[in-house]
């Protein structure tokens, strides 16, 4: 198994940036960054606006002059913390899931899109970008709006040209006697450990059947782990992939044809490329609860929902409307979990456990999840019944998963 995740080379693109040769401060990759305060009182320019530019620039803005954070297309700022201090992760439910399948890809954005501008507008704050929520990677950051509305972190466009310690940015606007300069460019992978005929990167992009195997090689010798770039948590994904790899690795799961492997990578390219802004940053995206099931279910450890909600009503509607946590893929099948039901149970009781340091006099507020319920199931099924004509045979099998059997 290969584990070097896909954060292997700093993507330093300085034939981008004309006249970065002169520039008379310190430049480096975000990779480089190691703590705020030798640049406290000085000027610094972060170019980029992914999870590492926006956490840098945030941290520089408390102890810097000023900060100016630079983007050519902008982002949408979703927040760790969502709705009712929730860590995010925890919203992503298997309904959520299904509503995104059936709904059309404008409407779901602009839902989205909607609930990011309430908590501060994107327009605004010039972030807004052209592009949709689900056309690109969005940026976890709780703490940029403050910064900008404080005004220690101004936001600018891409940078035109750099001359001595001056800084052009494409608006005309320049900023004098910059320090610092961050360039929060991202990354590129590679594996020059490995034959080409193993596998080849080219444009940050790796011909692997399910983001895992190579699919040309006479025997499945060789997994590549955690290669992946998913709306969701990462490590659950990188333990499902190394289930699926030992069993492939011990023979107890087959790999199909070579043909249907390389068909099966050309498609997910071919769907990635309709779906994100040309970037190499777009080569490896995987939606979290997509990818976990579609690799459960050739490892025989994907929750049988309909089955659960006939057996075990309560657990079915757990794993059904609650969040979509690794726990449901230990029910059944290989590496199968006995105390995995109690445990997505308690879940709730595990994310509340450290905010419970004083007691609350106040009591509990009695939430019923009944009308929402009802109200999710009536949304799903009117939008099935409109569409019915229209969507694809592929798409009423993942709704019919969902349904009980007849």
């Amino acid at each position: 198994m290969i584990c070097i995740g896909h954060h292997c080379h700093p993507n330093l693109p300085l034939h981008d940036f004309p006249g970065i040769d002169t520039f008379k401060g310190t430049y480096f990759h975000s990779r480089d960054y190691k703590t705020p305060e030798e640049w406290r009182n000085k000027k610094a320019v972060v170019i980029g606006i992914g999870n590492s530019g926006g956490d840098i620039a945030v941290e520089l803005s408390r102890v810097a002059k000023q900060v100016y954070l630079s983007t050519r297309r902008g982002a949408w700022i979703a927040n760790r913390v969502a709705d009712n201090g929730l860590p995010r992760d925890m919203l992503y439910s298997r309904k959520t899931l299904l509503l995104h399948q059936i709904l059309p890809f404008g409407l779901t954005c602009s839902m989205a899109e909607r609930k990011l501008d309430n908590r501060f507008d994107h327009s605004l704050y010039n972030l807004k970008p052209k592009h949709r929520l689900f056309s690109q990677h969005p940026t976890a950051n709780d703490e940029l709006p403050n910064r900008i509305l404080s005004g220690t972190v101004q936001v600018k466009p891409n940078i035109l040209r750099f001359q001595g310690s001056s800084v052009e940015f494409d608006d005309g606007s320049v900023v004098e006697d910059v320090d610092l300069v961050v360039f929060a460019t991202g990354y590129r992978f590679s594996f020059p450990f490995l034959a080409s005929h193993v596998t080849s990167v080219s444009g940050n992009k790796a011909s692997l059947y399910k983001y895992v195997f190579p699919p040309e090689l006479e025997r499945p010798t060789l997994a590549i782990i955690g290669l992946v770039q998913p709306l969701g948590a990462i490590m659950p994904i990188s333990e499902m992939q190394a289930r699926w790899a030992t069993r492939v690795f011990k023979g107890c799961t087959k790999l199909p044809p070579v043909a249907s492997m390389l068909k099966d990578v050309q498609c997910k390219q071919e769907t990635m490329a309709k779906r994100y802004v040309p970037s190499q940053r777009h080569t490896i995206q995987v939606d979290y609860l997509n990818y976990m099931d579609e690799i459960a279910g050739l490892l025989g450890v994907r929750p049988n929902i309909p089955r659960l909600l006939l057996t075990d009503p309560r657990l079915g509607l757990k794993v059904l409307f609650g969040p979509g946590t690794p726990y449901q893929y230990r029910l059944k099948g290989p590496g199968k979990w006995a105390g995995a039901r109690q445990a997505i149970f308690t879940q709730w009781e595990r994310v509340a456990q450290p905010m419970q340091t004083r007691p609350c006099d106040d009591p509990k507020t009695k939430r019923s999840y009944m009308w929402p319920l009802i109200l999710s199931a009536a949304v799903v099924g009117w939008a099935a019944y409109v569409n019915r004509n229209n969507l694809p045979t592929a798409l009423l099998d993942k709704i019919i998963v969902y349904l009980p059997a007849q």
